[in-house]
């Protein structure tokens, strides 16, 4: 029962986002407006149960969501076969310039104000025992 109950706040909330997002206009997908909605619903108890519960269930299968897209390939295989190269060098310029994109940013926000901060104080553990070494000190 709770799954179920999961199953109807994933579904309704969902339907929420694509509510808002036609009737609004919103420049964003209804299902991206629905995930913001269900991260404000799992700060309750009840809703954390139960889209835990259906979460559980979707991924103890989730090898059985990959079928359709198996079957898919398999269908337009003749595609894959016509445009193989250049879905591969696609496939594999996109995950490098996502990877490129990614450290760029990582390095980026690691040189920021917080990271100068962070490097500047001493690690707990040697300030813990330069203090207790000065403390016996003359």
């Amino acid at each position: 029962m709770n799954a179920l109950q999961g199953l109807a706040w994933l579904l309704g909330l969902q339907t929420i986002g694509e509510l808002l997002a036609r009737g609004l206009a919103l420049p964003f997908p209804g299902p991206v407006i629905g995930l913001l909605l269900l991260l404000l619903a799992l700060r309750s108890p009840h809703v954390q149960r139960s889209v835990g519960a259906v979460a559980a269930f979707l991924l103890s299968h989730l090898s059985l969501l990959f079928v359709p897209v198996g079957v898919g390939v398999m269908t337009h295989l003749h595609v894959l076969a016509d445009n193989g190269v250049r879905l591969a060098v696609v496939i594999v310029a996109s995950t490098l310039i996502g990877l490129f994109v990614t450290a760029w940013t990582l390095h980026r926000l690691m040189r920021g104000p917080l990271a100068s901060a962070e490097a500047a104080a001493p690690p707990a553990s040697q300030a813990t025992a330069s203090d207790a070494g000065q403390e016996g000190a003359p």
